[in-house]
């Protein structure tokens, strides 16, 4: 089974970035699609981003388009997610999965999910 591991998170100021990194270790991850959700304390866990896998194709949360760049390293079986000009809405923890089919704005829809990390933005 694929384990997944997100690290890069913090304490930073708004217009600061940050990027996180999610490293899979064990079976090679065949889902078609990976991606990046997050959960704010007391909220639902929602979307941020995702890519395909071999097109390189990406998809964006309203919220976060122009800001944050979701990319991978197949070759080190590594995810990134670059974030720019934070917010404090932005502050959540992060977590990683793998698209298991479906709609992937959905986070039921995934699995393999990592421990998240903690992303806090202060104003």
């Amino acid at each position: 089974q694929v384990r997944l591991t997100e690290s890069g998170g913090g304490l930073v100021q708004a217009g600061d970035s940050l990027t996180l990194s999610c490293a899979a270790s064990g079976r090679t991850i065949s889902s078609v699609f990976m991606g990046w959700f997050r959960q704010a304390p007391e909220k639902e866990r929602e979307f941020v981003a995702a890519i395909h896998d071999s097109s390189g194709g990406t998809a964006y949360a309203d919220s976060v388009r122009g800001r944050f760049t979701i990319s991978s390293d197949n070759a080190e079986n590594t995810l990134y997610l670059q974030m720019n000009r934070l917010k404090p809405e932005d502050t959540a923890v992060y977590y990683c999965a793998a698209h298991n089919g479906g709609s992937i704005y959905e986070w039921k829809n995934f699995g393999s999910w990592g421990q998240g990390t903690q992303v806090t933005v202060s104003s």
